[in-house]
Parts: structure tokens; C-alpha cells; sequence
């Protein structure tokens, strides 16, 4: 699969990030993800490893042990699996997102209890 512009492939709501994918195995998944100002994805610890890179905009990167406030174009975030991970959006951010391998129900609980508390850390 070839995406030339991973800008235009991004979608964006006003509610809450929005990861588009862009194509899945059993091995990994690639995506696009549109985070608004103020969006996050909030800090979890799912079992996949992830490599997470700005395409545009700045948002504010949380690792285990590391962060890294102004994260602008060509950032990247690696977490291997069970390792802390996320991101905050200080503008309009598009991030290429792999994980692997996929994540699944499990892994995305903690992200739903941050939702429900209103908190990205």
C-alpha cells in the first residue's frame, strides 16, 4: 500500500482522536490518527510494541520514564509492549501510528476508564 499524503488520509471530530487503518495483519496494524487542539490519546499500557511519528502539528509525548513536551514533525515515540505510551495534541496534530501486534479489547480498557474520568495521565 502506497498513502501519499498521510495529511489528507487524516480524519478529525470534535469529541475525541480519530484513528483511521490504513491496513492490518495478524502481525501489525498502520494507521493514521487525527487529534484536534487538546485531544489525547491517554497515557495506557497496552501489549503491543508501537512506533508513533508526527507527520504535522505538536502535540506532547509521554514514554516510560520520558517525555518529550513539543513533539513536532518527524517526533517519534517507540514503546515496547506492557510500556507506558501517550499523546496530547497542543494544535491539529496527524500521527502514523504502527502497533504490533494489534491491540485488542483488553488493551483499549484502560484507555476507556481514562475517558469516562475525563484525564489523559
Amino acid at each position: 500500500m502506497i498513502v501519499p499524503d498521510l495529511n489528507k488520509a487524516a480524519k478529525f471530530a470534535p469529541e475525541r482522536f480519530q484513528g483511521s487503518t490504513l491496513v492490518q495483519s495478524p502481525r501489525s496494524k498502520t494507521m493514521v490518527v487525527g487529534l484536534e487542539a487538546g485531544q489525547a490519546i491517554p497515557v495506557h499500557h497496552p501489549k503491543s510494541d508501537l512506533t508513533m511519528v508526527v507527520i504535522s502539528g505538536d502535540a506532547w509525548f509521554v514514554g516510560e520514564g520520558e517525555e518529550l513536551e513539543h513533539a513536532g514533525p518527524g517526533a517519534v515515540l517507540m514503546a515496547e509492549a506492557g510500556k507506558a505510551r501517550g499523546v496530547r495534541a497542543h494544535s491539529k496534530t496527524v500521527l502514523a501510528v504502527v502497533v504490533s501486534p494489534p491491540p485488542t479489547e483488553e488493551d483499549h480498557r484502560e484507555l476507556a476508564e481514562h475517558f469516562k474520568r475525563g484525564t489523559w495521565r
